[in-house]
């Protein structure tokens, strides 16, 4: 893989995620309101993209429900902002582990099959989707984000099925292997895209090295990305393009600007806009990530 810098970088905003965290800022948007007033935000300081998880509008808590995806999507679209819609199929491969009794799941598990993450994508049909390529510890304790062989096959070739690009998120290196393994198959269209996930509790750790590895093992022509959740986060924006990807920031990864100085994802964008631009790159406008990333016209 070429690791020459990145100058056209896509620029993902990460809006709200599905972690514990909007007790720890009032800038995490909850309401599909909230955040796809963020999305009109984040797009209008310059992100390319916008990576969209929703919550229950009461209790902030991660969801996957139809008519919150649809609502956060009709609201964006009827701003007139353009800008990249990339929605999380993530939701329902959550297993916590009982202590008591291993085989049954303790309560926060919300595990689903493959097909049965895909509702939202396939009435919305989003630009992308993501697809997390592979199981993992999530964390201390005992929560398994789960996702097979089985369950990814299963979901790849719907998502093939759709026309939508899939997103694929890469958690550790055997999650890249077998991600290789499903475009080999021809589950995966190119150009193939990565996104490579460091700095989270307990897959690849936010370290130069191991992204340059994980860099090396992408296929030929592969479009990627890589992030750094908390303090990484920024200086991830730099070690992405440098390698020649792409970038992402926003509260789902990071909630501070600065030491104790808490900013919004239009914040977040900003910054990482400047930090672009101070190397000597640029940010893709969304018609520019349509085009390297053949996705259909807006």
């Amino acid at each position: 893989m070429n690791e020459t810098m990145n100058t056209d970088v896509i620029l993902t905003a990460a809006l709200t995620g599905a972690g514990d965290t909007v007790g720890k800022s009032e800038h995490v948007p909850v309401t599909p309101e909230e955040i796809a007033a963020s999305a009109v935000e984040a797009a209008e300081a310059g992100a390319s993209a916008v990576h969209i998880h929703v919550r229950d509008p009461e209790t902030g808590a991660p969801s996957r429900d139809n008519a919150l995806y649809r609502e956060v999507v009709e609201r964006i679209k009827e701003t007139g902002i353009d800008v990249v819609i990339n929605l999380t199929a993530g939701m329902g491969g959550d297993l916590v582990i009982g202590q008591d009794d291993p085989t049954r799941p303790d309560e926060g598990t919300d595990l689903v099959n493959g097909l049965e993450r895909l509702p939202h994508v396939e009435e919305l049909l989003p630009d992308i989707c993501t697809l997390d390529c592979g199981s993992v510890n999530f964390g201390d304790g005992s929560s398994v984000y789960i996702s097979t062989p089985d369950m990814l096959r299963a979901g790849a070739k719907r998502i093939q099925e759709l026309g939508v690009r899939p997103e694929l998120e890469i958690f550790d290196t055997g999650q890249l292997w077998f991600a290789k393994q499903m475009h080999a198959e021809g589950l995966i269209d190119d150009p193939s895209m990565f996104q490579l996930c460091t700095g989270i509790p307990y897959g690849a750790p936010a370290d130069p090295g191991v992204l340059q590895s994980m860099v090396r093992l992408l296929p030929a022509g592969a479009q990627w990305a890589s992030f750094a959740i908390g303090r990484m986060e920024m200086p991830w924006v730099a070690q992405s393009i440098l390698l020649g990807g792409h970038a992402r920031v926003g509260l789902e990864d990071n909630l501070y600007l600065s030491r104790g100085v808490k900013g919004t994802n239009g914040q977040l964008v900003e910054k990482a806009v400047t930090i672009i631009e101070a190397l000597g790159a640029r940010v893709a406008t969304p018609d520019e990530a349509r085009k390297k990333l053949n996705l259909r016209s807006a």
